[in-house]
């Protein structure tokens, strides 16, 4: 089963795929958990790049290509032999993040994006994607508060991280079944609970699939 976590900035997403690998291990599964960009060597050194403040020459079309080249060494190297070995895969981002920061944040061509991403991805598509959703202006508040590292496009203007939200909201209306909105304002127990019981009732539907 593959889970991706997705979400605007301040939702919460690291702290919640910790505590799921951690349920779920507890209950005997395997669990891999990555994230994006990054997950492997190649994909590390590629964060380092598009992530760092100091690159704001940086085009969007090679932050695109940037993020898309990090997710196709991803993909090869971890999930696809990691789902499978028959292991849960939990990746904090995936392809959505993509047509999120990209499509609705940058401006990006969508049908290009959604090109893009059938190369980088081999066409390969989350079970489950869970959107930590989050006002934008109390979502960056809590990073800030909380001492998280901002990167490059954590310091854009409000006005993107409004398209970044708005656009995830257009994505999941567009496929209800893969969706889940979670209210990410919430103290982070109740969060998890959503979680673990969404997860458990995917898991059973699946199970049940002929």
């Amino acid at each position: 089963m593959f889970i991706t976590f997705e979400g605007p900035e301040g939702g919460g997403k690291s702290t919640q795929i910790r505590l799921l690998a951690d349920h779920l291990r507890e209950h005997g599964f395997n669990v891999e958990v990555t994230r994006e960009p990054g997950g492997t060597s190649i994909g590390d050194q590629i964060r380092d790049v598009v992530h760092d403040t100091a690159n704001t020459m940086m085009a969007p079309t090679a932050e695109v290509l940037l993020y898309s080249a990090s997710r196709a060494q991803l993909v090869n190297q971890l999930i696809r032999p990691a789902l499978k070995a028959g292991r849960i895969v939990l990746c904090d981002r995936f392809a959505d993040s993509t047509m999120a920061y990209q499509g609705y944040g940058r401006g990006l061509e969508r049908e290009m994006l959604a090109k893009l991403t059938e190369i980088a991805t081999g066409g390969l598509t989350p079970d489950l994607t869970l959107l930590f959703d989050i006002d934008v202006a109390s979502g960056l508040m809590r990073r800030l508060t909380e001492g998280d590292e901002m990167n490059r496009l954590d310091l854009e203007a409000i006005d993107f991280h409004e398209r970044v939200r708005k656009g995830y909201h257009a994505l999941a209306a567009a496929e209800p079944k893969r969706w889940v909105i979670i209210n990410a304002s919430r103290p982070v127990a109740e969060v998890a609970a959503d979680v673990q019981r969404i997860v458990a009732e995917r898991m059973a539907a699946m199970a049940r699939r002929p």
